[in-house]
């Protein structure tokens, strides 16, 4: 029987190099630069080359409330989807949040705790970001502010009265709270602006910290008890796996489930499996952006993190893809996708939804709209093709991790089922404009991306309270 994991298990070890260091923004100065507030824990587990790190007790205890997360083999599925291999089910929708969020919320919440901070704030997209900090600031006891993107909030109004339930303030985005949101420099209902506005909210509170859930390298860390349960259940199971598939926003679910396999294979000398990473085709970072520094929110405060983006200026078209609408990836997932170690396909919302009914109905399960882009990754992975336009090839077993359950997204569903959703394909001249000023990183002596299609990883959004060289010496 698998036990929850008491370490968890780092990939930097493993990379050959250093990640790109962060870089100061021009815009940053004096009085509008982010306080450096980020516990020193989070630092280390940021730049520390050390593999295993201790699950404090505390955490440990709160993880047992709802882990290990099941794994099986979903033989319906695979029938439904014509698949010529197993494709085998990491299933974390099973918590109070609904998602695989909840691990790094909990941990992030304990180390600021501790910190003495009294409240956090954060910006969220669909939602899962935002109900997993409420949740976890409830049970460490502080207090938890929430920017959620205006239009997934009108769409899924059941998250904010959860949130609210947990005792979190909920806020719409763009609001008529902070500067960045009033000033219209990043308009429309983006992440990154959601992000920026509880950026400089948590900036002018006394006691607050912002506090991000998906892109910066300690939340891929503390995802890592995803994969690190599937390798032991794998095992028990019997079950072989040479393909990883995980859903994209900036990369914490896709780093939680694939990362652990990446490790294990560095230090024992293997090969890895494929690590497929599944994305919005309203936002294509991974498949059509370009690896360079750019900001990780709106306010342009932040350390600039180099990734794979298609500009934080980029206006992203309206799609449910919600969680996956960030324009750049995390600079870890970015920087293994820029030395070939990490492929990318980008899914459709139809596609992705037709996915997530086929695995509702074969699997009793109900996947998000999120989970639906990784679910029909993993289809092809397990039948034509994998990603960045591969011919069809020989597996042994796909393993796919179903970030979250679908219930609070039944209304993307109902206009599937009703035929109201069309798919609208990203501007090539507006992305070119909206990386046209970046610095770009050197191209890499061995990419995955398909010829003529640029590959482009894509950064977090924490490094902005680490970023005091002194501060990262000593976390050394």
């Amino acid at each position: 029987m698998t036990d929850v994991p008491r370490q968890w298990r780092s990939v930097l070890p493993h990379l050959g190099q250093p990640l790109p260091p962060d870089r100061t923004p021009h815009s940053a100065g004096r009085n509008g630069s982010v306080q450096a507030n980020l516990p020193m824990e989070l630092v280390r587990q940021s730049v520390q080359s050390r593999e295993y790190w201790d699950i404090p007790e505390e955490v440990a205890d709160a993880y047992r409330r709802f882990r290990p997360t099941p794994l099986w083999r979903a033989r319906a599925f695979e029938k439904e989807v014509g698949a010529r291999v197993p494709i085998w089910v990491k299933y974390e929708g099973g918590n109070i949040s609904g998602s695989h969020k909840l691990n790094t919320a909990l941990a992030q919440a304990y180390y600021y705790h501790r910190a003495g901070v009294r409240e956090l704030v954060t910006g969220t997209g669909a939602g899962q970001w935002g109900t997993a900090l409420a949740a976890a600031c409830a049970r460490f006891g502080i207090r938890c502010t929430v920017f959620m993107v205006g239009g997934s909030l009108e769409r899924k109004p059941y998250r904010g009265v959860l949130m609210r339930m947990l005792g979190a303030r909920v806020i719409s985005s763009p609001s008529t709270l902070t500067e960045v949101a009033r000033s219209g420099r990043s308009g429309g209902n983006s992440l990154a602006l959601a992000i920026g506005e509880a950026v400089e909210y948590a900036a002018r509170t006394d006691g607050a910290a912002f506090c991000i859930g998906s892109g910066e390298t300690y939340s891929i860390l503390h995802q890592s008890v995803i994969g690190l349960e599937a390798i032991d259940q794998l095992a028990e199971q019997g079950g072989e796996v040479d393909a990883v598939v995980g859903c994209v926003g900036a990369g914490s679910n896709f780093g939680g489930i694939a990362l652990p396999f990446h490790a294990r294979a560095a230090a024992e000398g293997t090969a890895p499996p494929a690590l497929i990473a599944a994305e919005s085709s309203t936002t294509p970072k991974l498949t059509r952006g370009v690896y360079a520094y750019d900001r990780t929110d709106a306010t342009g405060s932040s350390p600039l993190e180099a990734m794979y983006t298609i500009g934080s200026e980029y206006a992203i078209p309206d799609s449910h893809s919600a969680g996956l609408r960030y324009h750049g990836a995390a600079k870890l997932i970015s920087a293994l996708r820029h030395a070939g170690q990490v492929s990318a396909t980008a899914v459709d919302q139809v596609a992705a939804l037709a996915a997530g009914r086929a695995f509702t109905t074969t699997e009793m399960t109900l996947p998000a709209p999120e989970s639906g882009h990784a679910l029909a990754a993993a289809a092809r992975a397990a039948g034509d093709g994998d990603a960045d336009g591969d011919a069809p090839r020989a597996r042994t077993g796909v393993l796919v991790c179903v970030s979250g359950h679908g219930y609070l997204d039944l209304g993307a569903y109902q206009q599937f089922l009703e035929g109201e959703l069309t798919d609208r394909a990203p501007d090539p001249a507006a992305i070119t404009e909206a990386v046209g000023g970046l610095a770009r990183i050197d191209a890499p002596v061995n990419t995955a991306a398909a010829p003529g299609r640029p590959a482009v990883p894509t950064a977090g959004t924490a490094g902005r309270a680490a970023g005091r060289a002194a501060d990262l010496e000593e976390a050394r």
